[in-house]
Order: C-alpha cells, then structure tokens, then sequence
C-alpha cells in the first residue's frame, strides 16, 4: 500500500482522526503492510506487544481464553478498525488474541516508530492521549450501560453495531447481510448462545432478520432500536 493510501487509511481511524496532515504521512511512513490468511493468529494473548494493525479490507476478531478452554470474543474488527493500540506507548504482554475471520489485509505500525515519532513531534503524543482518553470514556459508558441491559437489549445493540459496520464496508440501508455466528453474535453480547437464540427466533418471527449458516440478513435495521433500553 502507498504512502499516500496509508495516511488516507490512518485518518479513518478514531485514535488518528485529530492528527495533521504531515502527521499522517509521517505515521503512514513507518507503516508496514501485512497479510493473514482466514483463520491466521495475528497474535496471541500473552505474546510481547510490539505492534498495532489498523484493518485495511477484511475482518478479524479478539478472543481471551479460559483455562477450561472456553473462548469469548471481545470484539470485531473491520476496515478502518485498530487493534492493539497499546503497543504505541509500552510494550506490555498482550491481554487478548486476534485472528482473522477471513483474508485480511493490515497497516502495522511498530510501536517503537511510533514512539520515536512522539519524541520527535509531541503534538502527536497529545492528540493520541486524547483520542485513547475518548475511547476509554466511551468503553467505560458501555459498560455501565450493558450492566444495566436485558439479554434481549445487548442483543439487538450488538447485531445494530455490525450492521452499522457492514454498511460502512457498502451495504445497502435495508436486507443488511452480517456473517456471524449464534455463538459469536452471544459472546459479543455477553450470553449464553440459548438466550441470544431465543431472542433471534424472536427477530425471526417480526419479520426483522433471517437467519442462514454462519450469517443473518437484517431486513429492517431501524427496528432494532426498538429493543434497545
């Protein structure tokens, strides 16, 4: 990838949206570009932090582990997402793992680079401060909201958030297709894969989504806000 299509890349990105234009092309030039296969661990929780991604095309996703063998997912990861955001400041063990749901394509920046460009241009340093100090407010009202959430409520927040994502990939307003799992769509929303498979015949049944293998189709996107309080 170009220089010129990373730093356009980079501005999509939350955590980058405050910095100057040469600030994004001096970040874009210690970019480097990679590429996971379906399925490829991108890393693992408890490995050395070094590195961050932002997505470029395709989708990957954070799982944790627990020693019964049990997974969760965190969270998705789609073009324009970033992961491992951390590594730009300290090189502190991974709290997570990331693989690639399907081929994916990334901008990984090394955390040492990133921190040689802070040294050399504090403005950066700042505005990555402030944007890493939004999300944390943001994660911290999340979940503060979902304490207080229905199971039904965390649900239809979640299946929202990915069809807010497959429209930002191009889908249409309506008939929006989500490959997700029951299981995956679940651990996401913090339940039992029961409970979110009852509240999905529930969807079903009102004509708002119809399942497949692996994948939904939200017919009436607008209506899941309808379940969220």
């Amino acid at each position: 990838m170009a220089s010129a299509d990373t730093a356009l890349l980079l501005a999509r990105v939350p955590v980058f949206e405050e910095l100057t234009e040469d600030d994004l092309r001096r970040v874009a030039e210690v970019s480097v570009p990679r590429a996971f296969a379906a399925g490829d661990v991108v890393f693992r929780e408890g490995d050395d932090s070094d590195t961050c991604y932002v997505v470029q095309s395709g989708h990957a996703r954070a799982l944790r582990e627990h020693p019964d063998g049990r997974q969760i997912t965190l969270a998705t990861f789609g073009p324009g997402d970033i992961f491992g955001e951390l590594a730009m400041f300290d090189d502190e063990r991974r709290s997570a793992t990331v693989e690639a749901i399907d081929d994916l394509e990334v901008a990984g920046i090394l955390g040492p680079d990133m921190r040689r460009l802070m040294r050399e241009h504090p403005d950066i340093a700042v505005q990555l401060s402030i944007a890493l100090g939004r999300r944390l407010r943001a994660a911290n009202e999340r979940l503060a909201r979902q304490s207080f959430q229905t199971v039904q409520s965390r649900v239809a927040l979640v299946l929202d958030q990915l069809v807010e994502q497959a429209r930002s990939e191009g889908a249409d307003d309506h008939d929006v297709l989500v490959r997700t799992t029951q299981a995956d769509l679940a651990k996401l929303a913090g339940s039992s894969r029961e409970s979110a498979s009852r509240f999905l015949a529930v969807l079903e049944r009102a004509g708002v989504i119809t399942q497949g293998r692996g994948r939904l189709t939200v017919h009436d996107p607008a209506a899941l806000q309808g379940y969220v309080y």
